[in-house]
């Protein structure tokens, strides 16, 4: 019964992109599916979809169109990421219009997307703007491709990228932005290189239990979305599961995490919305309260979260419980 009254939860039509994707990743429903179809249909028109949209300039940008990253977390960079996880595609034109916007404006040299004002990429960004592209209905572009070129060209020999790749401070597990490209990227595409990088990144999260690198950091064990390039073990999980891992042992560890956190009612909350940080970095934005990112709120924190709940069901369907 818990089970059921989870499920009609995520059906219900107030989110058609979560009502979507439950019936697609959850239930095993084709496209073809007439209720897969009239939810997908919906989804620009209801809900937080329809909600970004509705903020979005005819131009294409969100917020400030001289800077389409800044102010985090609410300019066009942030917003195109969220639409990306919400099931829109280049098929609506709003959407086909910003992404090219967001394109143009993040070229990378050497073709690719996820460059600075002078072209030179950025792991987080490229690895983010990449799967979101891909997910957005441009897997075939050559842009896209370059992307993940790069990626493989940037990963570190023993697996894994530094967050400030090529020349950064070292691999580490918050730097899971350019798996996360080759997860959304079509397998059957994967070059040999592409999978080398895969499987070396993979592992090193897997060594490492997904939270093992340093001292205990709190927020990694706390639930979150819009992630944006933050780090946290349902990251984890949903990445390396999507990927192929779930019967891996290694995974033992961040699944009870998982399972200790669901509540008596089947659901899961939203512990906290980005920026939740601590240490150093919790001490600038202390010291430096006007530089502190705006969080983009779709849910409140401390609630039952249809996202979180959704991602977490959909991790344990993977690994069979």
């Amino acid at each position: 019964m818990v089970a059921r009254r989870v499920l009609d939860w995520l059906l219900e039509d107030g989110q058609p992109a979560i009502r979507y994707r439950t019936l697609t990743q959850l239930l095993g429903r084709s496209e073809s599916d007439p209720d897969v179809r009239e939810a997908r249909a919906q989804i620009p028109s209801t809900g937080w979809a329809a909600d970004i949209l509705a903020e979005r300039s005819p131009e294409g940008w969100w917020v400030n169109p001289e800077n389409l990253y800044r102010p985090k977390y609410l300019a066009t960079n942030w917003r195109m990421l969220v639409l990306s996880d919400l099931g829109l595609t280049r098929e609506l034109p709003a959407v086909r219009v910003s992404s090219e916007l967001w394109m143009k404006r993040f070229a990378m040299k050497g073709g690719g997307v996820g460059g600075n004002s002078v072209g030179t990429g950025h792991h987080c960004v490229v690895g983010n703007m990449t799967r979101a592209l891909i997910r957005l209905g441009y897997s075939d572009d050559l842009r896209v491709r370059r992307s993940l070129d790069w990626l493989v060209r940037t990963a570190d020999p023993k697996g894994g990228w530094s967050c400030f790749s090529p020349g950064g401070r070292g691999r580490n597990l918050d730097s899971w932005e350019g798996l996360s490209a080759f997860a959304a990227y079509p397998r059957a595409r994967w070059t040999a290189s592409m999978t080398r990088t895969v499987e070396g990144a993979a592992e090193f999260f897997l060594e490492r239990e997904l939270h093992r690198q340093g001292a205990r950091y709190p927020p990694w064990f706390r639930f979150h979305y819009p992630v944006h390039y933050y780090y946290d073990l349902l990251v984890g999980l949903d990445l390396l599961t999507s990927l192929g891992y779930a019967d891996d042992p290694r995974l033992r560890f961040a699944i009870a995490h998982l399972e200790r956190k669901r509540r008596a009612d089947g659901r899961w909350n939203l512990d906290a919305v980005h920026p939740d940080v601590e240490g150093p970095i919790a001490r600038w934005f202390t010291q430096h309260p006007a530089q502190r990112p705006t969080p983009l709120v779709l849910e409140p924190p401390g609630r039952p979260s249809k996202m979180i709940t959704l991602t977490a069901l959909t991790v344990l369907n993977r690994v069979g419980r």
